[in-house]
């Protein structure tokens, strides 16, 4: 017997049997998501407190004590942080620059080797050379003693010049000027060339009678850099004897001028010859400055024929100490 289409249809019949959830289901359901919201939080807690990290200085010496990843993360906050806009206060923490100074005293004495060991090392040097407080330099004064002719010492000694430069700045000095002036002498006879370079520029920045004397030894060193570094050095101070070797710097020729095409050998000669005399104008620009004087009249011969070189910065440069000279001796 035939169904009638008119019969209404069972609104159940076209659906499939309702089944409790199971256990499976409601865990995908909401326990994974809860879990992923989890993870997400505390990865966005974790970099919100990294990135905050400048509200405790404390805080960056705790993280720089542990022997994990986490410490390359507070370093690299600290050095923004430091020469950020609210970076003064950090600079003239006493107890922070204190703390950084023994965390290098320790990274040294654990005997600790490789790259890592010693990047950390060289980041806590320049660290210390920034800050604007005396108690930064007992820990750079200690490293430059071991005169280990490496990395580490040459770092130190940078840092004692860029620490005496923000400590004048300041209006403040080191607790005893002559223990730092003494330790970077005592390295001048490393047999580094890089480190005595060094000494040249720092002694140069400490000043004193008994940095000039160091200088003026450096003026005899068999490295080209390590003398042109120690000329800089004199005169920064306003000592005329550093001439001696201004007009070494000043007669470097040009090389390979007429070649269209340079490979990167001759291209980084020439840069650095352009580095050497740009740098030998400014060490005349001091001298002439500090003691009000025009130079030797080989020195401004020298100079006149400079104003023609074919490198620009060279020819302004030139050009500029002629000026100079011709208003003082005018």
């Amino acid at each position: 017997m035939a169904t009638s289409s008119n019969q209404p249809m069972n609104p159940d019949d076209s659906l499939p049997p309702v089944e409790p959830p199971s256990a499976a289901f409601l865990v995908q359901l909401f326990l994974v998501p809860g879990i992923i919201v989890a993870i997400i939080v505390c990865v966005w807690l974790a970099f919100h407190w990294l990135a905050h990290l400048g509200n405790d200085p404390q805080a960056y010496v705790r993280t720089l004590r542990r022997a994990n990843e986490g410490r390359w993360q507070a370093a690299l906050n600290l050095a923004n942080d430091l020469r950020g806009p609210n970076g003064s206060g950090l600079k003239a923490d006493v107890k922070l620059a204190s703390e950084l100074g023994s965390i290098l005293d320790d990274e040294v004495g654990s005997g600790r080797t490789g790259e890592q060991s010693e990047t950390l090392r060289l980041y806590l040097c320049r660290a210390l050379g920034e800050f604007t407080v005396p108690e930064a330099a007992p820990a750079l004064v200690r490293r430059v003693n071991e005169n280990d002719d490496d990395p580490t010492t040459q770092a130190a000694i940078e840092a004692l010049a860029v620490l005496a430069t923000n400590l004048q700045n300041a209006s403040r000095s080191f607790e005893n000027q002559d223990d730092v002036v003494a330790a970077v002498l005592a390295t001048t006879t490393s047999t580094n060339s890089r480190v005595r370079d060094a000494c040249g520029f720092t002694l140069g920045v400490l000043g004193g009678e008994k940095s000039i004397d160091g200088l003026l030894r450096l003026m005899g060193d068999p490295s080209t850099d390590v003398r042109s570094n120690a000329a800089l050095g004199l005169a920064r101070l306003g000592q005329t004897d550093a001439y001696e070797t201004l007009s070494e710097m000043l007669s470097l020729e040009d090389i390979h001028l007429d070649e269209k095409v340079l490979d990167d050998k001759t291209q980084s000669e020439r840069y650095k010859r352009a580095l050497v005399v740009v740098n030998a104008l400014r060490g005349v620009t001091m001298l002439v400055d500090t003691t009000n004087e025009a130079p030797p009249t080989g020195i401004i011969k020298l100079i006149k024929g400079l104003q023609q070189d074919p490198v620009a910065e060279i020819r302004s440069s030139a050009i500029a100490v002629i000026k100079k000279i011709d208003r003082i001796s005018g």
